[in-house]
């Protein structure tokens, strides 16, 4: 069974599977994802779009179809008995999960560690409870476990393998119809629908404001799980600006890889562009219920990943009340212009990415599932 309750979740997934499918011959996986597990062959009895919610105000009109969807994975958990659980970041619904899977004697391994470093430290008496053994991505996140008696593995960050852009710098700027000598900035405001109303009419008054003063282009890189079409009419509603603005869909890779910068929604898509050493500035909205309940119990010095491996403010973070229009159109205008300014995160970039551990996550990830699958007979064929 294997269940990601988000997109970035479901491409790890995906993969996941995949390396799984190779090592053990006539593996059946089900579970929880979305297109990206479906095309590796994992039967989706609920769907990605059933439990991807984000907030504490957001999560409440989004609790009855999460609801029931759980119920669903605990039934469906009950009828095929799988051998093994993984399951993929989305604490929220995973832990809960695993609590109920624990209670069918199904072993659970975590992959990806919620982040208890952060915020809802007392998670880690769940864990302890209720998995058999947590995979990281994070070197930092192993002591964690250690201390608390969970078992433990770091295997480093999947998105380290990820392949340059298919398309070259001359077809990505044909494709979006923008000019290649034209200053170009990305804009990705998140994989969820609610992310993105709340961070892009902020990223599109922006780049308005820029685009009065100087030669420039914006690229939404939007991921496929959000409608190209409700996309669209938000920009047609929000965009006043001159400047040229495309959208493109699951194209963040060659946004990040051939754009001067980006203003990037707090996530993993801040490590993608890291790994593109694409200068960044980091933003995020929520309602201001979940900023309020967010500032009491996080705790942490940034908020961006970037940031927490670099161990200081190595790019610019506008959370909340500090993002907004005019704040994100003047840090993107020195962005542009301060030479050094970009050269130092450049620079910054590259020693996060070295945090990130060696290529090879996802089959390290695989290697580890098969080992915990197999139990006391890998033992003694180790013998």
């Amino acid at each position: 069974m294997m269940v990601a309750g988000e997109r970035s979740g479901d491409v790890y997934g995906a993969a996941l599977a995949q390396a799984l499918k190779a090592r053990v011959n006539d593996a059946e996986v089900f579970g929880c994802g979305g297109e990206a597990m479906r095309a590796a062959g994992v039967e989706t009895v609920v769907d990605i779009h059933q439990v991807a919610l984000i907030g504490i105000s957001e999560v409440v009109s989004g609790l009855p179809k999460a609801y029931r969807a759980m119920k669903s994975l605990i039934a469906e958990a009950a009828r095929r008995k799988p051998a093994l659980a993984v399951l993929i970041d989305s604490p929220s619904l995973n832990l809960r999960l695993a609590k109920r899977l624990k209670q069918q004697n199904i072993p659970v391994v975590y992959f990806v560690s919620p982040q208890i470093w952060a915020w809802k430290k007392w998670r880690i008496r769940r864990i302890k409870a209720c998995v058999d053994k947590m995979l990281c991505l994070f070197d930092f996140e192993t002591e964690i476990y250690e201390k608390a008696g969970v078992p433990v593995e770091y295997i480093g960050h999947p998105l380290v393998d990820r392949a340059a852009p298919s398309q070259t710098r001359e077809e990505f700027f044909s494709q979006a119809g923008l000019d290649p000598n034209t200053p170009t900035v990305a804009l990705l405001p998140g994989s969820r629908r609610t992310e993105v109303a709340f961070n892009l009419p902020a990223m599109l008054d922006a780049a308005a404001r820029v685009g009065l003063s100087r030669p420039i282009q914006f690229v939404i890189a939007s991921a496929p799980t959000i409608d190209s079409q409700w996309l669209e009419s938000l920009v047609a509603r929000g965009y006043p600006g001159k400047a040229p603005l495309r959208t493109l869909s699951n194209a963040a890779h060659a946004a990040l890889q051939y754009s001067n910068a980006a203003v990037v929604a707090s996530g993993t898509a801040t490590i993608e562009a890291a790994l593109r050493e694409c200068p960044m500035i980091v933003v995020y909205r929520v309602s201001a219920f979940t900023a309020l309940c967010a500032r009491v119990m996080i705790d942490v010095p940034f908020y961006s990943m970037v940031n927490l491996l670099a161990g200081h403010a190595a790019v610019p973070e506008l959370i909340q009340n500090d993002f907004n229009a005019a704040h994100l159109a003047s840090r993107l205008q020195s962005l542009l212009d301060d030479g050094e300014a970009r050269t130092q995160m450049v620079q910054d970039l590259r020693s996060v990415r070295l945090r990130l551990g060696p290529e090879g996550a996802i089959e390290r990830a695989a290697d580890a599932i098969v080992l915990h699958l197999e139990g006391p007979k890998a033992s003694l064929k180790g013998q």
